[in-house]
């Protein structure tokens, strides 16, 4: 009888633990192509970097580092990588990784309207392809393998 009480908690539990997860996935599928875009905008605005002589280096690092486009780039990139670690801590990289897919249709749609890229209709059916393939790979469990906490129980 004990058993039944707890089993809607659990599901609960892990019906939050699920939401969690998707909406950190939804976090790095936003966060990463937007920090990408933003670097690769503020590149582009600085033009090519001298390796040589070592002074035009240094002052074109300035240059770099104070643009703001290259700094929303970088906070952009650390929430990404932060989101990664922590939905990496809560779900199977098998699920993860296909999971956050979804950004190659984001990287379109930003180099398409940022970048003013030209994106072919054949590009656009292969990322529907693989947003396609995301749909199936949430279709499954986020975990394959038990948890160290289920192990030592």
């Amino acid at each position: 009888m004990e058993r039944i009480a707890q089993e809607p908690e659990s599901a609960e539990v892990e019906k939050r633990a699920g939401l969690k997860t998707f909406l950190m996935i939804l976090v790095m599928i936003i966060t990463g192509p937007l920090g990408n875009v933003l670097l690769g905008k503020g590149m582009k605005h600085i033009g090519m970097i001298p390796l040589w002589p070592v002074s035009a280096l240094l002052h074109e690092g300035a240059r770099i580092f104070s643009s703001a486009s290259i700094w929303l780039g970088i906070a952009s990139l650390v929430t990404f990588f932060v989101s990664y670690m922590l939905v990496l801590s809560w779900a199977d990289y098998s699920f993860v990784q296909p999971a956050s897919s979804l950004a190659y249709g984001v990287v379109a749609l930003l180099g398409y309207t940022v970048l003013g890229e030209k994106i072919s209709p054949l590009r656009w059916m292969g990322i529907a392809v693989i947003c396609l393939g995301v749909f199936v790979v949430t279709r499954t469990g986020m975990h394959t393998t038990p948890r160290e906490t289920e192990k030592q129980s």
